[in-house]
């Protein structure tokens, strides 16, 4: 192969591991699905527990704290918690760009402190030569804020259009992008804000759903574990999580009508993503491109378990709580939060899905986004390209990888050096060789920390914490639901690990919670913690 691959990354927000049909859903996605099909899927591929973390650590090949973007896009902290990309990380669509590769993201941004003034952390100023959509984190699907052509803010654009959906008009403006490239190579990042909260999508999409969860999330979870099984996905002899303990049987639910519909709503959010996937895969089949085009989807963390307290939209502004609109575009109040009188779906509402539809997201997990258990960063990968991957069409890979992972491997993919003059050099390592088939022949350490939460992986061993509680151990190899955990038995692993854990945090920057907390008495917040 001597023509350079065009590289396309589709990001989903808050998309749990079982979701998509290909990892055990019931979820109607044929696209992946048959990109899956055609490709390769990673069964042991982790994120941060976040999402801004998880974008800067995607796109820098470094730790997110070393790129500025400790917790989220808005705090205001010492060292990596600034909340904006730093000038000591180079985006790999800036080391693409400078290889002659044209770029294009369309989407979210959600790493930049400032969102109204460009400056150095916006996408146009990071190398990214096109750009449509949000630099908020998530927000109104039917009128989000901060919304962007290049620098131009257009959210009053969308507001007006009673027919705009923010899933449609991201796959629409990367629709455009493809349509209207030429022959050299190109990045294009497409970052969708679906499935994130709020619960919001075309009753159209929903009615489609109808029904589907009529009987509950223990029956739903459970027949994701049968099919996991049945795709390989899961082990036949590994033990499934019980339902969460906050989380009661289905038939002790109260507003199980409710239930059902935030659900519903939840996967009409999935299936029209995976609509705007198929165009994406057909604009680039028309223009001949898809073969040669490595084509990867992933999510940006686990399932989320986040609820926001009950209340309208014009408190939550208020108090500065900005993607919360003040009022539904009617003019009409926002119902804020769980609220059973009122169905998600629609703008007057802003509600998430809850602990329960969580836990069925990330079977078979436990925790959730914001924890570095398996259930917050565990994340389905799939990567599509027939030019590069020879015969591997419909394989499963277990080789551990995680995000520092993606630069190193477009680099290889495309030829593509990393500058000499680059602050850092990069975290990780190539996934080519994993996904032609390769085994793992490399013990290396995999860290994770989000707000105290922290975690390190080498080989078989995963040391793992929930903050503020003390290390647990697990043989990822025979407990990959880590559910056994055996620290006591292994107190020289534990303190190996331990102290891995605490020489990387020390060289990336990692703030201790507890100096967090004690800087946040002072006035000098993380505000996200």
């Amino acid at each position: 192969m001597t023509e350079r691959p065009n590289i396309l990354l589709v990001l989903a927000d808050d998309l749990g591991y079982s979701d998509l049909g290909c990892y055990g859903g019931e979820i109607e996605t044929p696209n992946l699905d048959a990109l899956a099909a055609n490709g390769v899927r990673m069964t042991r591929f982790t994120t941060t527990a976040r999402c801004s973390p998880s974008r800067a650590s995607l796109l820098t090949g470094l730790h997110p704290h070393q790129t500025g973007i400790g917790v989220l896009n808005w705090n205001d902290g010492p060292g990596g918690y600034p909340g904006s990309l730093n000038d000591r990380c180079r985006t790999v669509a800036e080391v693409l760009a400078a290889g002659g590769y044209t770029t294009y993201l369309s989407g979210k941004w959600h790493l930049s402190h400032d969102t109204t003034t460009p400056n150095d952390s916006w996408p146009t100023r990071r190398g990214f030569q096109h750009y449509y959509g949000t630099l908020a984190g998530c927000g109104n699907y039917f009128a989000p804020i901060r919304l962007k052509r290049g620098e131009e803010d257009i959210s009053a654009e969308a507001a007006a259009d009673p027919d705009y959906y923010f899933t449609d008009a991201v796959t629409d403006a990367a629709v455009e992008f493809l349509d209207g490239h030429g022959d050299e190579p190109f990045f294009c990042y497409v970052a969708y804000t679906a499935p994130h909260f709020p619960l919001h999508a075309r009753e159209s999409d929903i009615e489609r759903c109808r029904g589907r969860y009529r009987e509950g999330w223990d029956v739903v979870r459970q027949r994701r574990v049968e099919k996991m099984r049945e795709l390989g996905i899961l082990g036949e002899d590994t033990e499934v999580s019980p339902r969460d303990p906050d989380v009661p049987a289905w038939e002790d639910a109260e507003h199980r009508d409710w239930e059902q519909r935030k659900m519903e709503v939840y996967a009409a959010q999935v299936e029209a993503m995976d609509r705007g996937i198929g165009r994406i895969v057909e604009t680039l089949r028309a223009k001949g491109k898809l073969d040669n085009t490595m084509f990867v989807f992933l999510s940006d963390n686990g399932g989320c378990a986040e609820e926001l307290p009950p209340g309208l939209g014009s408190e939550y502004a208020a108090r500065g709580f900005s993607v919360v609109p003040a009022a539904a575009r009617d003019g009409g109040p926002v119902h804020v939060g769980p609220q059973p009188q009122y169905l998600p779906g629609s703008d007057d509402t802003y509600q998430m899905y809850g602990k329960a539809w969580a836990n069925v997201s990330n079977t078979p997990f436990r925790f959730f986004k914001r924890w570095t258990h398996e259930g917050g960063i565990a994340s389905p990968f799939i990567v599509h390209w027939p030019a590069g991957l020879g015969d591997r069409a419909g394989t499963l890979t277990g080789v551990p990888h995680y995000l520092p992972d993606f630069v190193p491997t477009v680099l290889e993919a495309t030829g593509v050096s990393y500058p000499d003059d680059a602050p850092l050099p990069l975290e990780g390592m190539s996934m080519l060789g994993s996904w032609r088939g390769a085994p793992d022949s490399e013990e290396r350490c995999q860290f994770y920390e989000h707000i105290g939460n922290a975690a390190v992986r080498r080989g078989k061993w995963k040391l793992v914490r929930e903050y503020p509680a003390d290390w647990e151990l697990y043989d990822l190899d025979t407990d990959p639901t880590e559910l056994s955990d055996v620290a006591g038995s292994q107190p020289d692993v534990v303190r190996e690990l331990a102290r891995e854990w605490a020489a990387w945090a020390a060289r990336c920057g990692v703030v201790p919670r507890e100096r967090i907390l004690e800087l946040a008495r002072w006035g000098i917040a993380v505000r996200a913690w």
